[in-house]
């Protein structure tokens, strides 16, 4: 059985209603001092810090579709601290005393963004019950007990292991032998917080353009084009300074179309669940919900107590093309709802109220960076591989420090002017994707089945990913 609603950009923005643009578009030249080019949570957060630290900059938000179109409005809604890349790589750059700086801003940021929401009156359903992962079987429990111990390697102490029983008592996930749970993560509606975030950089000033494509990006300049408007002529906004936000939708830019790849995933949301599935799962604490499969879900308890649940579709399309209205393969659709009952098997029967899918950036070494080339005046920020909802924050405030010069302990963070090789062309690209994550697929089945440790396929996939 399909869902009643396939695609619609997402669940959390049809609630609202949001489905198309509302705001003006930009019909001709214009000049401002920041020119910000993506609608999202990055594009916004950065708008919002710059506003706020200097109300006399002349701010524009360039929107192609509607704010919260991409990945901002589409997310699983976790507000988390986990840290979008590997501690060995910004190692690199900043040591052992910059990786756990960065930690620690991460965990900070989660606090940031709940004061935010709270002082600017954005009702965004946040609660920070925690983020739990769990093991599911043998194989899983010892890699979720080495990620516990990496994570202390590291400094990380807020990371608690936890048997069976204590899963349990938190969420009864099915088959769950061990879990970890931390409590630097909150529930939140995604969409709710992007569209509250818009209004509220709107009420600073900052001028939001939708339904106005960016062709392309230049030193102290950016061309523009109104989309659906068949007589629309071309105009040129001018500014010092131009902030790339564009994330997952990266590569449609000339010149970035092997930048960072733009990786698919997908969700399903159940009905609203009844008292007595609730009494059977519990899930009181609205802990997010992850597990350690390689394929792995994602998924939170939403305010109207549905299930939300998500994971990997089809990952990638050739060409780095990018998903538009957010409609999901039906095979993608069984797949999770077949996730859902292993887990839940509480929820097996519910009904599916909506599926949809939505673009992330991924960069060649899974790290995400912030830059800003004084020289041009051209920054951006990005390439958060599933954990931008926190992450954007932390860029936005690290952008404005940068474009207003100063220098503070987030300009010092080993992220900022990170910079990796680009993906391989195509068609190694296309082939090294669906390869990477048919490895992981069959590593899963080959756990399940018989699997006491992590399969060796995995662990070839992850050699020749980078992860």
């Amino acid at each position: 059985m399909q869902p009643r609603v396939n695609g619609r950009i997402s669940y959390w923005m049809s609630e609202l209603g949001r489905t198309a643009p509302s705001r003006a578009v930009l019909a001709g030249d214009h000049q401002v001092d920041v020119a910000i080019v993506g609608g999202g949570y990055t594009g916004l957060w950065t708008a919002y810090y710059l506003a706020k630290a200097d109300p006399s900059l002349r701010i524009a938000v360039l929107e192609r579709q509607m704010c919260g179109y991409g990945a901002s409005g589409r997310n699983g809604g976790w507000l988390t601290a986990a840290m979008a890349g590997s501690p060995e790589v910004y190692a690199k750059a900043g040591g052992r005393d910059g990786v756990v700086a960065l930690s620690d801003a991460m965990k900070a940021t989660v606090d940031e963004v709940i004061a935010v929401a709270a002082a600017e009156g954005i009702d965004a359903d946040v609660v920070k019950g925690g983020e739990l992962t769990v093991a599911c079987s043998r194989a899983q429990d010892e890699r979720l007990r080495a990620d516990h111990a990496y994570a202390e390697s590291w400094g990380d102490h807020d990371h608690q292991f936890l048997d069976a029983a204590d899963v349990a008592a938190r969420v009864a996930v099915a088959d769950a032998v061990s879990g970890m749970w931390t409590p630097h993560c909150a529930r939140i509606n995604p969409a709710k917080l992007v569209t509250g975030l818009a209004d509220v950089v709107e009420r600073l000033g900052v001028e939001i353009y939708e339904g106005t494509e960016v062709t392309a990006i230049e030193p102290g300049a950016v061309r523009v084009r109104a989309t659906g408007v068949a007589a629309a002529r071309p105009a040129t906004v001018r500014a010092a300074y131009v902030v790339r936000a564009t994330e997952g939708f990266t590569a449609g830019l000339p010149g970035l179309r092997r930048t960072w790849l733009p990786m698919n995933s997908a969700m399903i949301v159940t009905e609203p669940l009844g008292s007595a599935v609730w009494d059977e799962i519990g899930w009181a604490a609205y802990d997010t919900v992850g597990d350690q499969a390689h394929a792995y879900m994602y998924a939170q308890r939403t305010a109207d107590d549905r299930i939300a649940i998500g994971g990997r579709g089809v990952p990638y399309r050739y060409g780095s093309r990018t998903d538009h209205d957010g409609s999901t393969q039906a095979a993608t659709v069984d797949s999770l709802r077949d996730v859902l009952a292993r887990r839940f098997p509480s929820a097996a029967g519910a009904r599916i109220d909506h599926a949809w899918a939505g673009v992330l950036g991924v960069p060649r070494d899974w790290c995400a960076t912030v830059t800003l080339d004084r020289t041009t005046g051209l920054a951006a920020a990005g390439g958060y591989t599933g954990h931008g909802v926190a992450t954007t924050n932390l860029a936005g405030r690290t952008l404005r420090d940068l474009v207003l010069g100063d220098a503070t302990a987030l300009t010092a963070l080993p992220w900022v002017g990170h910079r990796t090789r680009r993906w391989e062309p195509e068609p190694l690209r296309w082939l090294g994707v669906q390869a990477m994550y048919a490895a992981y697929r069959a590593a899963d089945r080959r756990e399940d089945s018989r699997g006491a440790t992590t399969s060796w396929i995995a662990r070839m996939a992850d050699r020749v990913s980078g992860r």
